[in-house]
Parts: structure tokens; sequence; C-alpha cells
């Protein structure tokens, strides 16, 4: 990833972490790392950063819990980031698209008829569109996070129960967890081979050019 790519991947989860913080509930640092699906110490780094910039102050409660508020400099600069990442969402969106339709292409002309998906998010969206294109069927969805919801009429399962209901190619689907889902899959016991990903930086982006990867 060059310097620019690592620049708009530090103020995309400036802007995330800025949107999670806006409500002004009591949230440990602990909980925004599973929420953003990065790393604690990231998330420490982050907040620090933000601090010190005068867009974040923290309020401390009983027990040592802490809120973090946004300033009315945070405030604008959560706005000012939205917009600049507009154009991101925009690139995904193509990106994307073309990326998991080669995917499910590779996938159909070995001839693999049934997926699943693991994360609900926009990418997940993304893969489902390119996924109808290609005759393959979603045989399950899942995402502990959005477990008992819906996606696409589908229910989504969590990760558990979603590996039980086959020995299926996985695809993560998530753009902000993907590394964590992975982990995780790899954890109740997926196998490793099963677990498909577009990825050129192991963070969840789907960068153009990249070949389609397989979990180690």
């Amino acid at each position: 990833m060059n310097d620019i790519d690592e620049k708009s991947l530090d103020s995309y989860r400036a802007l995330l972490l800025m949107a999670e913080i806006a409500t002004e509930e009591p949230i440990s640092q602990r909980e925004l790392s599973r929420r953003l699906g990065i790393a604690l110490g990231l998330v420490n780094s982050y907040l620090k950063n933000l601090v010190g910039k005068g867009f974040v102050r923290v309020k401390n409660f009983p027990r040592n819990r802490y809120a973090y508020l946004l300033t009315p400099q945070g405030i604008a600069e959560k706005s000012r980031l939205a917009y600049q990442h507009l154009g991101y969402f925009s690139s995904l969106y193509t990106i994307a698209r073309q990326d998991y339709l080669v995917l499910f292409r590779s996938l159909h002309a070995q001839g693999i008829r049934k997926v699943a998906f693991c994360g609900v998010d926009e990418v997940a969206e993304i893969a489902y569109l390119s996924l109808r294109e290609t005759g393959l069927e979603l045989v399950a969805v899942m995402d502990d996070d959005a477990a008992g919801g819906t996606f696409f009429d589908r229910p989504v399962a969590t990760l558990a129960m979603g590996l039980l209901s086959g020995n299926h190619r996985i695809v993560v689907t998530s753009l902000k967890r993907g590394a964590a889902l992975r982990q995780e899959l790899l954890r109740l016991g997926a196998d490793p081979a099963n677990i498909l990903f577009v990825t050129g930086s192991g963070t969840g982006s789907l960068p153009a050019g990249e070949e389609i990867k397989r979990e180690p």
C-alpha cells in the first residue's frame, strides 16, 4: 500500500471512530475495537491522536468508565472526512464489484455452485450483486454481530451455526472486520482452503489489480 492509500485508510478509520463516539454513550476502547474490527492498540492510538488535535475530549464516569465526546472542532472534522470519503465509497463499489465478479466466475469455472458469506456490511451487499450475475447460490450468511437479522431475505446466523450448514466455500465479505472474521473462522475449525477473500493489504479493503487469495 502506498503512502496515499495509507493516509486514506487512517482518515477513514478516524471517521469510523468519530461516528461511533458521536452518540456520546460511555464505551470502552475494547468495545470500539470490536465494533470497528481493528486492534485495541490502534483504537488507543487513534483516540490519543484525536484528543491531541482537539477533536475529542474524554469524560470520566464512576467505576473507571469513560465517554469520548466530539468537540465542535471534532464535529466539523467528522463532516469534512465524510465528504472526503464519498469518493472512496464510489471507488469501492466499482472495484469490489469487479473483484468479486472475478472471484465468483472463477469458482463457477471450477464447478462450484454454492458459497457462504461471512461478514455483513456494505461490501457484502456489493458482493451479492456480483454473485447474482454468475449463477452461484448463496446458501448461508454468517456474522455474529448481525445474527438474528436478515440479508436480502436470508437469515443471518452466527459463525458457529453458519459453519454447520455445510463444507462450502466461505467468502469473507466485510470491509472493516475481514482479518478478525478470518481468524474467528479458523478458530472455529473452518478449513483454511475454503476461506476466500479479495484483499491487497490485509485490512479488508479491495484494491484493483490484486489477485484473489486463499487463507494460508
